[in-house]
């Protein structure tokens, strides 16, 4: 395992900061985690920071009203309000959970709820300097399409209270988008910038310290509402390379170490003192299509695409067999929404080369943005791609780049890039809509639209019979996943984490990482 200058770097800056969170007469173990990235946007306000290294760290100091059962088929469970009610087909009613405190001391408020599902969001001219971001706002509208208000019925007692009637409120809440923050803190933050790089929520741990690119440093909230918080003071350290990982876990510089590659299991697991826990979650790897491209936007040629990719055997080299190709961008979990029958686009050469030359496809480039190893496994997948697709006569290149401003680039042209999709509540608004739909990031971008899809989505999201629901969802399958495709589908993701064998911690089947009192121990 080579030591690049970067991972040096790193090592070298873990050894010499200052540990922000510790405190002289605190006796709790602190621990210190290793991850490939700590944040894409150096942001932890969640609507900013909507990715799979946000969803990591965000629970351990934000909070929801309805939180997720997070290593228990993310189940909604009480949050922050211990209990909630339909008033109708378009309002929520919630008793919040009394006596929460902030990380600045003050009492949650029914205010503080409003707030955090209103300014916080959605802006608004008086706010100044603290206005959100442009991204933050789209974030939100995108996540709550028909909101009217919340409504303060009495303290301890809100109203999440929509334009339209939603069959999916609740799990529309549930998504960490709708942490609920303090105002007052909001309000004395210089700007918005200070504020989305320490902000104050009901966490058990609060922000003590950020380094970008560098380093989180957490400490316990004593006062928290679910009791006193095991560990002294966590640090996340960004260490980019898989091997500098596993080395600082093995020699006792880390205590965990994140997005261990299946094939890497056995080496860490030789030595007894160390285990890698992890499964399949909530997230769907995908390939995004951009149609704007010249060469695909014959949808033949997209389609020739879907067929020449052989997921199965991707899941087998590349996972040990360690996960799965789901059918289709839907989880189980979606209950009765789910589509049985459905399945991905057949591992079919001839069809693909029968394709192609329906499509009169002459060998022409296209482009592939591609990261280094951001997701597990991400660049060795590509590589078998490649060679999948130049099997049945598809030029395509790979374009290495370094960050995600570079793969949305639009100075020139983009062809395809790597993804993935997370479902945070039981229903396909939470992934198909909320990636693809008319505000999702693929229309979004300007990379796929399709009017008939747009019509499905109106019904799925407003509809309130489950039937005419189920019925929108498989049509929209059908469109985006074999007409006129979108995506493609990979496998579902699956994160395995690498720790200490004396710490006592579970795994979750999502991205996040659970450091309350009931996850986490120490010693025998």
């Amino acid at each position: 395992m080579r030591l690049t200058r970067r991972a040096a770097l790193a090592a070298t800056a873990a050894a010499t900061l200052p540990r922000f969170a510790i405190a002289q007469a605190d006796q709790r173990p602190s621990i210190t985690v290793a991850v490939q990235k700590i944040s894409n946007s150096n942001t932890f306000e969640t609507p900013r920071e909507q990715s799979n290294v946000g969803y990591r760290v965000y629970s351990n100091y934000a909070e929801t009203l309805i939180e997720s059962a997070w290593r228990d088929q993310l189940k909604p469970i009480p949050g922050l309000a211990m209990a909630w009610r339909r008033i109708d087909d378009r309002t929520v009613e919630f008793d919040l959970r009394e006596g929460v405190r902030f990380h600045d001391g003050t009492v949650m408020s029914a205010e503080d709820v409003a707030f955090s599902f209103g300014p916080r969001l959605f802006g608004a001219e008086t706010l100044g300097a603290r206005k959100p971001p442009a991204e933050v706002i789209a974030t939100g509208r995108r996540t709550f399409p028909a909101i009217e208000h919340m409504e303060v019925v009495r303290p301890g007692v809100v109203r999440f209270v929509n334009k339209t009637p939603d069959v999916t409120l609740e799990g529309r809440i549930q998504q960490n988008i709708g942490v609920v923050l303090s105002q007052r803190a909001f309000e004395a933050a210089p700007n918005w910038l200070a504020w989305g790089r320490a902000p104050v929520g009901t966490g058990p741990y609060r922000i003590a310290g950020f380094r970008p690119d560098v380093e989180l440093v957490l400490e316990p909230h004593d006062a928290y509402w679910g009791g006193r918080p095991p560990a002294g003071h966590i640090r996340f350290l960004e260490v980019p390379e898989v091997a500098s990982r596993m080395n600082g876990l093995l020699s006792g510089e880390f205590d965990f170490a994140c997005d261990i590659p299946p094939d890497q299991i056995v080496t860490i697991e030789r030595n007894r003192r160390y285990e890698v826990l992890g499964s399949p979650i909530n997230n769907i790897r995908i390939l995004a299509f951009d149609k704007t491209h010249p060469v695909l936007a014959d949808a033949r040629i997209r389609r020739a695409m879907t067929h020449a990719i052989d997921r199965a055997a991707i899941v087998e080299g590349l996972w040990s067999g360690r996960t799965r190709v789901p059918k289709g961008l839907q989880l189980e979990f979606y209950g009765p929404m789910f589509i049985d029958g459905w399945d991905n686009p057949r591992f079919d050469p001839d069809e693909a080369r029968r394709l192609l030359r329906e499509a009169g496809y002459r060998g022409d480039p296209i482009p592939y943005r591609l990261l280094n190893n951001y997701y597990t496994n991400q660049v060795s997948n590509a590589q078998i791609m490649i060679e999948m697709w130049r099997a049945v006569g598809l030029n395509v290149e790979i374009q290495m780049v370094e960050n995600w401003n570079q793969i949305q680039d639009r100075a020139t042209p983009r062809g395809i890039r790597d993804w993935s999709n997370t479902s945070l509540f039981n229903d396909p608004v939470s992934g198909l809509v909320r990636g693809m739909g008319p505000r999702g990031e693929l229309q979004l971008q300007g990379e796929w639209t399709n009017e008939a899809f747009n019509a499905e989505v109106e019904v799925l999201e407003s509809s309130l019979d489950r039937s005419r629901r189920r019925a929108a969802f498989r049509r929209m399958l059908e469109i985006i996943e074999r007409e006129d495709p979108g995506y493609l589908v990979l496998h579902q993701a699956a994160t395995f984490t690498a720790k200490r064998r004396d710490i006592r911690w579970n795994a979750s089947h999502g991205w996040a990482m659970d450091f309350r009192a009931d996850n986490l121990g120490f010693g025998a």
